[in-house]
C-alpha cells in the first residue's frame, strides 16, 4: 500500500467507524490441482474485466545460495530472457510486447517468480512462453557475458551508490547470523566478477523444474480453461528431484550486534532489527499477527505512536518507521528505523531511548482495546485495498505457496488479524523485543569518520 492510499485509508478510519463485515471483501473463487509432474496450479476467478495475469514462481531464492556462490537465482532471472530452443533472446518478450501485454519477473530472498498480465483470450500465449524456458531454456555463453555486466551496474547503482541500501546490505548480513537471509539477493560483487555460466546452467536444471514450481492465474478464466492449457503445456516437462532445502532458522537469541557504517548521507539514522518468527515458523501464528498490529500500531500514520510521541510530541525525530514482514519461508526480523532532529540537537542515542520507551510501554500496558481497534481496521482497510487488484491477488498467492504456506490464508487472515487481543501484543511484545534478539545499525555521514 503506497503513502498516499494509506494516508488516505487513515483519514477515512479516523472520521468513521467502519464495521469489519464493510471492509471485508468476499473470498473470490479459487480452485488448486495438481499436475502429475508435480506442478501446483492455483486459479482464482474474478470476472470484473476480461484481463488475466499469469505468473509462475520457483522455490529458490538467495537464501537457497551458498558462499562464493551468491547472486545465481538472480541472475539466472535476467538469462530466463535470452532465449530458448524455440525463441532467440528477447523475442518472447516481442511476442509478449506486440500482444499489448505487461511481463516482468523478481527474486527474492525465497523465490523467482515471472508473470504476464494481458487479455484473457492471449492466456495460451503466456503459457506456452512460460512452459518453453521452464523446458528448453538455452543460457547462451555471450548473452551471459554481456548480461553479467549489466548485473554488477545494477548493483552499483541500486546498491554500492546508494547510502540506504548498501547500510542495509550490511545490516542484514550483520541480523541474521544462522540463516541465508544474510545473502543478498543480487549476490556480492566479488561473485558477480567469477560467476561462471557453467554456475547457472547447474542452478536452472536443479531447481527450474515443475515439482518446483506453482502456476497462478487470476482473472477473467475458469478452472477448466486454466487446466486444459496447463496440461497442453506443461505436462510434458519432466519432472526431477531437487536439491535439499531447509527452513533458514535464525538463532532465537543471537546475542545484542552493532554495526556503524559510513556512508553518503547527509542526515545520521539507527536501524533496529528484532529476530523473530514468520508465519511460517511461529509456534504460535497469533505471535506473528500480533508483530503485524504492533507494526501498524507504531507507524500506521499520522495517529500512530512513532508519530504522534516521537516525532511530535517529544521532537526526537524527523522521522521513523517500523516494519515486519510474516511472508517468509524461515524467519523474520520486526525493525524499527529513525532520523535525530537534529536542530533540536538530539542524537542517535536519545532516538534509542525513545525507541525503548515505546516498546517498554508495550510490554508493561497493553494498547486499549479502542487503539487496537482503530489500527486493526487500518490494517485490514488496506488489505482489502490491496486485493481489488488481479495482480496483487496472483503475488499473495504465490507467496503465500512458494514460503511454505497456502494461498487459503488471504481468505482467513482478515479473520486471523481480528482475533489478536490487547494481552497478545503485549506477550509478543514481551517475548521478542529484548537485547538478546537486537541488531542495531548507526548509519552516519562519511565526515563523521574521521572525528
Amino acid at each position: 500500500m503506497n503513502a498516499l492510499a494509506r494516508r488516505a485509508a487513515g483519514l477515512l478510519l479516523s472520521s468513521v467507524c467502519l464495521p469489519f463485515a464493510a471492509l471485508a471483501a468476499d473470498p473470490q473463487p479459487t480452485t488448486e490441482f495438481t499436475l502429475d509432474n508435480g506442478l501446483k496450479v492455483v486459479v482464482r476467478e474474478d470476472h470484473r474485466a476480461p484481463v488475466v495475469v499469469s505468473q509462475i514462481w520457483y522455490k529458490v531464492g538467495s537464501s537457497y545460495e551458498t558462499p562464493g556462490q551468491t547472486g545465481l537465482s538472480h541472475a539466472l532471472e535476467h538469462m530466463m530472457f535470452k532465449g530458448s530452443e524455440k525463441l532467440g533472446p528477447g523475442e518472447a518478450s516481442r511476442v509478449l510486447r506486440d500482444l499489448g501485454a505487461e511481463e516482468n519477473a523478481f527474486t527474492s530472498d525465497d523465490y523467482t517468480a515471472f508473470y504476464q498480465v494481458l487479455a484473457k483470450d492471449r492466456l495460451p500465449v503466456a503459457m506456452e512462453l512460460e512452459a518453453d524456458r521452464m523446458a528448453t531454456l538455452k543460457l547462451p555463453a555471450d548473452e551471459f557475458s554481456r548480461e553479467i555486466e549489466v548485473i554488477k551496474e545494477e548493483r552499483r547503482m541500486r546498491t554500492d551508490d546508494k547510502p540506504s541500501a548498501k547500510a542495509f546490505e550490511l545490516f542484514k548480513a550483520m541480523a541474521y547470523p544462522a540463516s541465508g537471509y544474510h545473502t543478498p539477493t543480487i549476490g556480492w560483487m566479488a561473485d558477480l566478477d567469477r560467476m561462471k555460466i557453467e554456475e547457472l546452467r547447474d542452478w536452472y536444471k536443479a531447481w527450474y523444474v515443475p515439482n518446483n514450481a506453482t502456476l497462478v492465474v487470476v482473472g477473467d478464466v475458469t478452472p477448466d480453461q486454466v487446466k486444459a492449457l496447463a496440461q497442453r503445456f506443461f505436462a510434458g516437462i519432466a519432472r526431477r528431484a531437487t536439491p535439499p532445502s531447509k527452513i533458514p532458522l535464525e538463532l532465537a537469541e543471537p546475542g545484542e550486534r552493532q554495526i556503524t557504517v559510513h556512508v553518503k548521507t547527509e542526515l545520521p539514522s539507527v536501524v533496529y532489527g528484532f529476530n523473530v518468527p514468520g508465519l511460517a515458523t511461529a509456534t504460535n501464528p497469533r505471535d506473528a499477527q500480533a508483530l503485524r498490529l504492533i507494526s501498524a500500531l507504531l507507524d500506521g500514520g499520522y495517529s500512530a505512536r512513532l508519530s504522534t510521541q516521537l516525532e511530535r510530541g517529544e521532537e526526537l525525530v524527523t522521522g521513523a518507521s517500523a516494519s515486519y514482514n510474516p511472508f517468509t519461508r524461515g524467519d523474520s526480523l520486526f525493525m524499527l528505523s529513525g532520523t535525530p532532529n537534529t536542530q533540536k540537537k538530539k542524537t542517535l542515542a536519545d532516538v534509542e531511548k525513545g525507541f525503548w520507551r515505546l516498546l517498554d510501554e508495550l510490554k508493561t500496558k497493553p494498547p486499549t482495546a479502542e487503539e487496537l481497534e482503530r489500527v486493526r481496521a487500518q490494517v485490514i482497510a488496506g488489505l482489502v485495498y490491496e486485493r481489488d487488484s488481479i495482480s496483487s491477488q496472483a503475488t499473495t498467492i504465490g507467496q503465500l505457496e512458494t514460503v511454505g504456506l497456502s494461498w487459503k490464508l488471504m481468505d482467513t487472515e482478515l479473520d486471523d488479524i481480528k482475533s489478536v487481543t490487547p494481552q497478545d501484543i503485549q506477550n509478543a511484545a514481551r517475548t521478542y523485543f529484548t537485547r538478546s534478539r537486537l541488531s542495531v545499525a548507526h548509519v552516519l555521514p562519511e565526515e563523521s569518520a574521521h572525528e
